[in-house]
């Protein structure tokens, strides 16, 4: 398929990696950390950790929206369902994510409660239009990305004149959660995070271009290479970080210049100003409060935020003390540092968000990382690998162990 088997490459793979290993000084340690839950599945469905040198380490984000939204914000989406009665609309990761008391919009659903699976939210809207004679409401969740369709679909329906349609508005912001794991002391209390430069996120610069990491690159001195989700992609901007780190630079370099300008899509971010505000603060689960990391409705369009229709109430709710869910969003361990992986903590039977979602670390280290040794026939001091796909047949007879 033109444009993707080309950055699947194994040939190439084989010597982008070479080029790694040829530059990676052996007398320091490289710490990267990949912000996006994407990136963290590409790593390890394509088996890059076997093709690095033991000194590249990467270190896997909180780029995850399902698995940053707090136990608080969900408990609301499932109270808004079943004490309101609202027909609530919810993308499909949140409906598994365990609330308190283990419970979810799934098992809300079970009981009785109007909980539906959309796709988009213009889904939303149509049963709202479809329901005249019931409150529908959208659990809107999501990075930068999602933010501009949850304007447009608020637009809308003002212009079609939809009483009955709200938005519960979840959507939080990138550069802060950066921000926050750089600097936050409540994150550098819960564990020391070596950390050298980042991957940056791909569907998200899309929309809000590379220009915002400059902050990062100049006020912490931390290289930010910005990368599409292809195996190819994430080792060419491994490469440039290290050329970065070797040199003495932190700058932000674009090597997903295909789809990421340095502006980014300016029509949407303006749809954006127009429909939200920041607030002033925002809970995201793993790093705590986070000033300034969160959007809301703006005031013209309040009619249609849900928080305001329904005094949507918030209760602190702790987290399963087993699970360590927060500290693997920091990038402070990882899943296999947690003792319910694997074992209580599965995709079939997920106890923490990081396990749910699809673009969780817990779930793609289930998924690949647990089963490599015996997947992959690489040697990363030789480069004899074998390809860069690994092979299903060995990760099926894995699994069935």
């Amino acid at each position: 398929m033109k444009y993707v088997d080309e950055y699947r490459d194994g040939q190439l793979a084989r010597e982008i990696a070479g080029r790694i290993r040829n530059e990676a000084d052996p007398e320091r340690n490289y710490h990267l950390m990949e912000f996006c839950g994407g990136h963290t599945h590409a790593i390890f469905r394509y088996g890059i950790p076997d093709l690095l040198p033991g000194n590249v380490k990467m270190i896997h984000g909180p780029g995850c929206p399902v698995c940053v939204l707090p136990i608080s914000r969900l408990d609301a989406a499932i109270e808004l369902a079943v004490t309101h009665k609202v027909i609530l609309c919810s993308y499909g990761d949140m409906m598994r994510v365990p609330g308190s008391r283990k419970r979810s919009l799934l098992k809300a659903r079970a009981e009785g409660a109007d909980v539906r699976m959309v796709y988009s939210c213009t889904d939303a809207l149509k049963i709202a239009r479809d329901n005249p004679d019931r409150e529908v409401v959208f659990f809107a969740i999501g990075f930068e990305t999602t933010t501009p369709p949850t304007a447009l679909v608020i637009r809308q329906a003002r212009k079609l004149g939809l009483t009955n349609f709200s938005v519960f508005c979840n959507h939080v912001l990138t550069p802060a959660a950066i921000s926050n794991i750089l600097e936050s002391p409540e994150v550098r209390e819960l564990g020391v995070l070596p950390l050298d430069g980042f991957i940056g996120p791909a569907h998200v610069s899309t929309v809000i271009g590379s220009q915002p990491y400059e902050y990062f690159a100049e006020e912490y001195q931390k290289p930010v290479v910005i990368a599409g989700f292809e195996p190819l992609d994430v080792l060419q901007a491994i490469l440039m970080l290290i050329r970065q780190l070797n040199e003495g630079r932190a700058e932000v370099e674009n090597e997903f210049s295909r789809a990421v300008t340095e502006v980014g899509n300016e029509q949407a971010k303006q749809i954006v100003a127009d429909t939200f505000e920041l607030r002033r603060s925002f809970e995201w689960r793993g790093l705590g409060t986070v000033p300034y990391s969160a959007l809301r409705i703006k005031a013209e369009y309040a009619g249609f935020d849900a928080e305001k229709r329904f005094a949507v109430k918030y209760k602190s709710a702790g987290e399963n003390k087993a699970c360590e869910c927060g500290a693997i969003l920091r990038g402070v361990k990882s899943p296999r540092d947690c003792s319910l992986f694997g074992g209580p903590c599965t995709p079939e039977n997920p106890l923490g968000s990081c396990m749910v979602s699809s673009e969780g670390a817990c779930a793609a280290y289930y998924s690949y990382g647990r089963h490599q040794e015996s997947v992959f026939a690489s040697d990363a001091e030789n480069g004899a690998v074998t390809d860069v796909v690994p092979d299903a047949t060995n990760i099926a007879k894995e699994r069935s162990l």
